[in-house]
Formats: structure tokens, C-alpha cells, sequence
């Protein structure tokens, strides 16, 4: 069986009265995309701010590799690697100064920390820009710097909110390819919030968020068995009732 390494369930949360989530459960697998599509004000940011422990649930419960979110919160938190819709990189640092702070935040000694720096700038091909301030590069090289950071104390589960916003279709691409890769060579599992149907094809499974519920869970192609054409976004659309990109 494919192990489960991040579980919500029943998750409630209102902000002012007003529901943001109205009884969400989300299961990850280990190896898979999950995308978690929806338009604006669906609750995708709600949902993630609970799942990285930002702010915690009216009612449910998440376990994140059999860790309890309220009560082993940081045993939880270490399973998890997050970008976030708005950029976290300090831009007067450099990008090896940004990453060697992410480590200390983790506990990692620095011969270690150094070493993993190393070799994920590498593999990205900016071994070159490793002493490089932050503010110098451009949004697509910000991200790719952003994921390493994500990666570097090894987290089995990576959540990425709306993690393309800002870049070109070029950079969109790089960056769905390079996530894509991470999960077919290392097992990670990721949960890729988004509004752009585009982005939910390199995913293994898509959930379906509108006003704080999930009106899908399954395979795109489960998805599109019974659409009326092949576009995606047009079945999304259909689906919900209203255009969401």
C-alpha cells in the first residue's frame, strides 16, 4: 500500500462568523501531486495556513507522518517543506545566506547544512550564483531558490501555495517540471494550490475547493470522464458554475 503521509479531516474554520472551510479532508500520498485547484476566496490559503500550523481549526483534526498538529506540533512541522504565494527570501542576502538561515532554523550543523546547499544549487545550475544577492535575480530563479530552501532539512511533505504566481510561462514550467522530478525521485508528496487549471495536468490527483468544500477527489482523467469536451478549465468552470481563471 502507498504510505499516507499527511491526513486532514474534517477540518472547520470561520473567520468573523463567516466559514472559510466547511468540513475538508484531504489525504496525501507518498510519490503523488495532489492539486488543490479552486478560484479566488475558495479557501485553498485557509486550508494551508492550518495544515503549516499558521493558525489551527475550529474543528477537525491533521497528522502530518502520524503526527498530531495540535499536540506534536513540532514533530509535524519537521515532516513539512512549504512555499508560500508570497516571496520569504530576504533580498539583501545572499542566496547561500538564506538557505544557511533555514538550516539553523532546523538544527542542521553548518558542515551539513553546506554540503546540502552545495549540491541542490548544482543540480539546479546555480552553483555560479551561490554568493549572489537575492535581489538580483529574477522571480523564476527566486522560486527555484525558495524550493531548495523548502528541501534542505528533507521534509517528506512539500505544500506549495499558488507557488507560480508572478512568473512567465517559461518559469511556470521549469518550476512544475522540477517539483515533478522531486516526486518521481524521492517520494515526496506534494499538495499544489492553485487557481490556473493549466498547472493541475502534471498532477496525479486533483481536489476541487469552492467556498470551503471539496466538490471533487480523484484522477484528472476521473475528472474529465464524463466532461463534455477535453478542455479543463472549461470543465472546472462548468463544474462550479462560474469561470475560475
Amino acid at each position: 500500500m502507498t504510505e499516507s503521509l499527511l491526513s486532514a479531516q474534517d477540518l472547520h474554520k470561520s473567520y468573523a462568523g463567516k466559514p472559510a472551510l466547511k468540513g475538508v479532508s484531504l489525504q496525501l500520498q507518498a510519490g503523488e501531486i495532489v492539486a488543490l485547484l479552486g478560484p479566488n476566496g475558495a479557501g485553498k490559503s485557509t486550508l494551508l495556513q492550518l495544515l503549516t500550523g499558521l493558525f489551527s481549526p475550529d474543528q477537525g483534526k491533521i497528522e502530518v507522518l502520524g503526527f498530531d498538529m495540535r499536540s506534536q506540533a513540532s514533530r509535524a512541522l519537521a515532516g513539512l517543506g512549504v512555499v508560500f504565494q508570497q516571496g520569504a527570501l530576504d533580498l539583501d542576502l545572499s542566496v547561500q545566506a538564506n538557505l544557511l538561515f533555514h538550516t539553523d532554523l532546523h538544527g542542521l550543523a553548518r558542515t551539513v547544512a553546506r554540503q546540502r546547499i552545495a549540491e541542490a544549487l548544482e543540480k539546479i545550475g546555480m552553483t555560479a550564483q551561490t554568493h549572489a544577492p537575492v535581489r538580483g535575480l529574477s522571480g523564476g530563479t527566486r522560486r527555484k531558490v525558495e524550493l531548495v530552501r523548502a528541501l534542505l532539512h528533507r521534509p517528506r511533505v512539500l505544500l506549495m501555495d499558488e507557488a507560480t504566481a508572478g512568473l512567465d510561462m517559461d518559469s511556470r514550467q521549469q518550476l512544475l517540471a522540477a517539483v515533478r522530478a522531486l516526486v518521481d525521485e524521492q517520494g515526496v508528496a506534494v499538495l499544489w494550490a492553485t487557481h490556473l487549471a493549466e498547472e493541475v495536468k502534471v498532477a496525479d490527483r486533483l481536489v476541487l475547493l469552492d467556498q470551503g468544500t471539496v466538490h471533487f477527489s480523484g484522477s484528472v482523467e476521473e475528472f474529465m470522464a464524463n466532461a463534455e469536451g477535453r478542455d479543463l478549465p472549461a470543465e472546472v468552470s462548468r463544474r462550479l458554475g462560474r469561470p475560475v481563471v
